[in-house]
């Protein structure tokens, strides 16, 4: 392990060109909120922290093979027969050919039918569209994950729109709620209380070596759900899915894990099918030197490049942990900066619609957590970056509303510390619809995770103050939507531009239909990660977030400005997620962050050929 005392010593050990001091102190002023938990450190400031050397090797070429090629289906040795038929990620079910059949000793294994992936893809979708439960559509897709992987990927790419409701928001809250009688055999590493002392053991229990992406949670905040403990892993596999459906990052280096310090929920401490540590959730000195040892761990085992996505995390300990890591390793908080970054999306698109620049526009939030008070922050440094005003003076087109009401200078003593940059001078407002008489936004966003709570008179006084106003209920999943499509554009007359966190279908008001966007954190954080990866990204910084804003709101066609929508379809996502990753790339590139060098000469075509397609290889 090497260490170093100065930053300029480590860059040059990673072999990195140093950025110009103008783009250095850009880049430190982008970074505030954050920077200030972190005793002003910012993440061009590389420490070195168990430091190992990082990067993977494609040993076998199976992902720089053509179709056409055949590979060999390695396992601990050359997979055949019923090991075959059992492996994921490999087994291709009926669709082995006779030769295949012949050398890998399949004969009498399989029925004599032979099928194509086309006509097996055909068979699966027609089957999930029978069941009438979403949950059981859920199960269906994840037993098709664990039996042959390839075709489950190929099914969700080519059905996206269909299926990612399924696999993702909202019916993933549902498999989490009841993860305990659903579980059938795990998906991802479970790292309790019990391993103190062992994680970086556990972590070598994983069968591939080689890993780019982690995703990691402790359930404390599932969605808009609460406390579900251990029963949280429903979230990292369903998000790493996503890297691998939408971004191309190969299923084979990404990591799902569940970090279990125990829950706070009585009932599933009380329930008999609960798969996870029956205790009250650790707190204090013990939480933090169990997820001091697993970075370390995580850092020793897969080397300085490894992503940590954290998801899920109580708002307490998000912010906390993405403050004391992000200067020494790469983690992304996909609640606080992913969210933000999509929302920013929107919002940037969304000025074809309702004109001018982000500055002239007011903006109020329902919730101050992690993702309302990371929106803001997001929000706020794009204003600083057009403008050239301070962050500060930015901050003040921007109010937020917690559960006591309008966040303003007067409470500032009993504030937590990320509410504290949104303590404006004004007297005390306590419900939502004075503040929004008082503030008068433009744009209303909602990260609540309380439904309903966009009422009528909300959005008619909304509809009041702005010939086009923008309502964004974000919060997962449906039922604790702030409110619905229908309601949105029923209640503004038609007038409002509408977006959420989960899927609404197509609305018909006084002869137009109005197709709403949804502001989904999978339109970013794939192509995000996929970035990060192909450039080689030690560190993640703000910078980067904002290009993956801007390269999202300019997929949003004419077309979809003529429907309402200020998001583009998700038809188009592998598309999309090419040009996030060249955009972040880009950016890490020009801070001196990416380690892959030479850069390459079109970043575009360079994420394309890095994604992994599902379609079957030829066995020898």
């Amino acid at each position: 392990m090497f260490s170093f005392n100065k930053p300029i010593l480590l860059r040059k050990a990673l072999g990195l060109f140093l950025v110009g001091e103008r783009t250095r102190r850009r880049g430190i002023v982008m970074e505030s909120t954050l920077k200030e938990l972190s005793n002003g450190e910012s993440v061009l400031d590389i420490k070195d922290k168990c430091g190992v050397a990082g990067g993977v090797e494609d040993m076998y070429g199976e992902d720089r093979a053509t179709e056409d090629q055949t590979i060999t289906p390695w396992t601990f040795s050359v997979a055949s027969g019923y090991s075959l038929l059992r492996d994921p990620h490999y087994n291709k079910g009926l669709a082995f050919t006779e030769a295949e059949r012949d050398a890998h000793y399949l004969r009498g294994l399989l029925p004599p039918s032979v099928s194509s992936q086309q006509l097996q893809e055909k068979k699966v979708m027609h089957n999930l569209r029978q069941y009438q439960v979403p949950l059981q559509r859920y199960m269906a897709m994840m037993d098709l994950q664990e039996r042959n992987e390839r075709l489950f990927y190929k099914l969700l790419i080519d059905n996206v729109e269909e299926l990612l409701p399924v696999v993702y928001t909202p019916t993933v809250g549902e498999a989490c709620q009841k993860y305990g009688s659903i579980f059938r055999r795990p998906q991802g590493l479970f790292i309790s209380l019990k391993e103190k002392g062992k994680i970086l053991e556990v972590l070598k229990n994983w069968p591939e070596k080689s890993i780019h992406v982690i995703v990691v949670t402790d359930g404390e905040r599932i969605l808009g759900l609460g406390d579900l403990g251990c029963q949280g892993m429903g979230i990292p596999v369903g998000k790493l899915s996503l890297y691998t459906a939408l971004g191309g990052v190969r299923p084979s280096v990404c990591l799902p894990i569940t970090i279990d310090v125990g829950t706070n929920n009585q009932k599933l401490l009380d329930d008999e099918f609960y798969i996870g540590l029956k205790q009250k959730r650790a707190t204090g000195q013990e939480y933090a030197e169990l997820l001091e040892e697993f970075m370390s761990a995580v850092k020793q085992n897969y080397g300085e490049k490894v992503l940590i996505q954290f998801e899920d995390f109580a708002n307490h300990n998000a912010f906390e942990l993405l403050a004391k890591y992000r200067t020494t390793h790469l983690v992304f908080n996909d609640d606080i900066q992913g969210t933000a970054s999509v929302v920013l999306a929107g919002l940037i698109a969304s000025l074809k619609l309702l004109g001018g620049t982000l500055a002239d526009h007011t903006f109020l939030f329902l919730g101050a957590g992690e993702a309302g008070t990371g929106i803001a922050e997001l929000i706020a440094l794009e204003i600083t970056r057009k403008t050239s005003v301070p962050l500060e003076e930015a901050r003040k087109k921007i109010w937020l509303v917690d559960s006591k009401g309008l966040i303003v200078s007067s409470r500032v003593e009993s504030l937590q510390h990320f509410k504290k940059p949104w303590a404006h001078d004004h007297e005390p407002v306590k419900e939502l619809i004075d503040a929004v008489k008082a503030i008068k936004p433009t744009v209303l966003i909602g990260t609540s995770g309380v439904g309903k709570t966009f009422t009528k008179e909300v959005v008619e006084a909304m509809a009041s103050l702005n010939p086009k106003p923008l309502i964004m209920a974000l919060s997962n999943p449906t039922s604790q939507a702030e409110c619905t499509a229908d309601e949105a554009y029923t209640w503004s007359k038609g007038h409002a531009i509408f977006a959420s966190g989960s899927p609404f279908d197509p609305v018909e008001f006084e002869g137009r239909t109005f197709v709403s966007g949804q502001a989904n954190n999978a339109y970013v954080f794939p192509g995000f990660g996929l970035g990060i990866i192909m450039s080689g990204t030690i560190r993640v910084h703000d910078d980067m977030l904002l290009a993956a804003s801007e390269a999202l709101a300019s997929e949003v066609t004419e077309d979809d400005y003529l429907k309402g929508r200020i998001y583009p379809p998700f038809t188009n996502i592998r598309k999309i997620s090419a040009h996030i990753a060249a955009e972040v790339a880009a950016k890490a590139y020009e801070l001196g962050l990416a380690t892959r060098l030479p850069r390459p000469s079109d970043l575009v075509k360079y994420a394309e050929s890095c994604m992994y397609t599902p379609l079957y290889r030829s066995y020898r």
